[in-house]
C-alpha cells in the first residue's frame, strides 16, 4: 500500500513537478540559512547580529494572514513563477557585500526572502488542493516533509563548504540557481486556475474564522502552536545538552541534528498511508506523545539514549505539521485557501520563534537536565486531549484531481 500510494503521487505529474520543486530551492535555502549567520559572523563579529540573520527570515510568517490573501487574489502559478523569478534576481544583489558597512543589503534581502517564502508557500498549498487527489494529500505532503528534511541533511554542509572556499555571495549565487531552476519546474505544470470567487471579507480575518470555525482545523492548529512551542524550547536547549549532558564539542550538535533529520524523513514516507488508517487526531496525538518523551529523554546523560531520542524527535514532531495542513487542503474552500494555509502556518510556526528566544534566556536559569522533562510533560496533555476531544466531521469525500495529464 505504502508502494502503491507513494507511486501513484511520484507518477501524477503536477505532483511530481512540486516535488522536484521543492527539492531543488529546499536545497539553496538550506545551504544559505546557515551560510548567512557564518556571514553576518565573519563580518561584524557579532553574535547577535548572527542570530537575526535568521530572525529576518522567521520575521514574515507573522503577517502570514495578510500575505496568504495575495494568493487568494492572484493566478497562482504565474504567482509561484514570478516569485522564484524575483527571488533569484534578489540573492544575486548579495554579491555585493563584502564589508559590515553592507550588511544592511543582507538583513534587507532576508526580509524579502522569507516574504516570499510565506507567499509561496500559501500558493503552493492552494495549488496542490487542486491539483492532487485528496486521497493522496497525506501522501504527497509526507513527501514533502521527506524532501525538505533530506535537504537539511546535505545542503548546510556543502553551504559552509562553500562559503569556506568562495565565500557568501557564491552560497547566494547557489540559491539564487535554485530558484530560478525552480521557477522552470514550476511553469512547466499543467494547472486549471479555478473562476474567481467573490472575496469573503478582510484577508487578515477570514483565514482564522475559517481555522477557528472548523471542528476539523481548529484542534490540530492549536495542538500544532503548543507543540511547536514546546518544540522551539527543546530546539533552544541543543546546546546546552551538547555540552552539559552529554559533555561533547559543539561540533557534535550536527550529529544529533543529522539524525532528527533523518527521523523526519522516515515519517514523510509513513504519514500517508498512517493517515490513512488512523484518524487525524490520533495521528497526530501519537506524534505528540512520541516527541514528549523523546524530548525527556534528551536530560539523560548517555549517547545510545540521546541519539534514538533525537530520531524520535524527528519522527514525532512532523506528524501535526503534515495533518493540520492536510486539513487545510482537504476542508479549506479555494476562495479562501492561499489565506487559511499562511493563517495556520502562522498559528503553529510563531510560537516556535518565540519559544527558541525565550528558551534561550530559560537555558542559563535552569539546569537543562530540569528543564527537558519540564517541556516533554507540557506536551503531553495536547496529545491526550486530542485523543479525548470529540471529533470533527468527516471528510465530504474525495477531490477530483484538476491536474491535465
Amino acid at each position: 500500500m505504502t508502494g502503491s500510494a507513494t507511486g501513484r503521487v511520484l507518477r501524477d505529474r503536477t505532483a511530481g513537478l512540486f516535488l522536484a520543486a521543492v527539492v531543488v530551492s529546499g536545497f539553496g535555502s538550506s545551504a544559505m540559512s546557515l551560510a548567512a549567520g557564518i556571514w553576518v559572523k565573519s563580518l561584524t563579529g557579532s553574535d547577535s547580529l548572527a542570530a537575526l540573520a535568521l530572525f529576518a527570515v522567521w520575521l514574515p510568517v507573522l503577517f502570514g494572514p495578510a500575505l496568504g490573501a495575495v494568493a487568494d487574489r492572484l493566478p497562482r502559478k504565474p504567482l509561484l513563477v514570478r516569485s522564484n523569478v524575483v527571488m533569484a534576481l534578489l540573492l544575486t544583489t548579495l554579491t555585493a557585500v563584502d564589508s559590515a558597512g553592507r550588511i544592511w543589503i543582507l538583513f534587507a534581502v532576508l526580509l524579502l526572502y522569507g516574504t516570499g517564502y510565506v507567499v509561496m508557500d500559501a500558493a503552493e498549498s492552494a495549488v496542490v488542493a487542486q491539483a492532487v487527489d485528496a486521497r493522496l494529500l497525506g501522501d504527497f505532503n509526507g513527501l514533502r516533509m521527506m524532501a525538505n528534511e533530506g535537504m537539511k541533511l546535505v545542503a548546510p554542509l556543502t553551504g559552509a563548504a562553500l562559503y569556506a572556499r568562495f565565500g557568501g555571495g557564491a552560497v547566494a549565487l547557489l540559491d539564487a540557481a535554485s530558484f530560478a531552476l525552480a521557477a522552470v519546474l514550476y511553469g512547466l505544470l499543467r494547472v486549471r486556475e479555478p473562476a474567481a470567487a467573490a472575496d469573503p471579507g478582510d484577508g487578515r480575518l477570514s483565514g482564522m474564522r475559517q481555522v477557528w470555525g472548523s471542528p476539523v482545523l481548529r484542534p490540530l492548529v492549536l495542538a500544532g502552536s503548543v507543540t511547536m512551542l514546546c518544540a522551539g524550547l527543546n530546539g533552544a536547549t541543543l546546546y546546552a545538552v551538547v555540552d552539559g549532558v552529554l559533555g561533547r564539542s559543539p561540533a557534535y550538535a550536527g550529529v544529533l541534528l543529522a539524525v532528527q533529520g533523518l527521523g523526519s524523513v522516515t515519517i514523510g514516507l509513513l504519514a500517508g498511508p498512517l493517515l490513512r488508517r488512523l484518524p487525524e487526531r490520533v495521528f497526530t496525538a501519537a506524534g505528540i506523545a512520541l516527541f514528549a518523551v523523546a524530548v525527556g529523554l534528551r536530560a539523560l546523560p548517555c549517547d545510545a539514549v540521546a541519539l534514538p531520542a533525537c530520531g524520535l524527535i524527528g519522527a514525532g514532531l512532523p506528524c501535526v505539521l503534515i495533518a493540520a495542513m492536510t486539513a487545510v487542503q482537504r476542508e479549506t474552500p479555494d476562495a479562501v485557501l492561499g489565506r487559511t494555509a499562511a493563517t495556520a502556518s502562522t498559528l503553529m510556526m510563531a510560537p516556535n520563534a518565540v519559544a527558541l528566544a525565550l528558551g534561550a534566556g530559560l537555558v542559563t536559569l535552569v539546569d537543562v537536565r530540569v528543564l527537558l522533562p519540564l517541556v516533554g510533560a507540557a506536551a503531553l496533555p495536547t496529545a491526550a486531549w486530542l485523543v479525548a476531544g470529540r471529533p470533527g466531521k468527516a471528510p465530504a469525500g474525495p477531490r477530483v484531481s484538476a491536474s491535465e495529464t
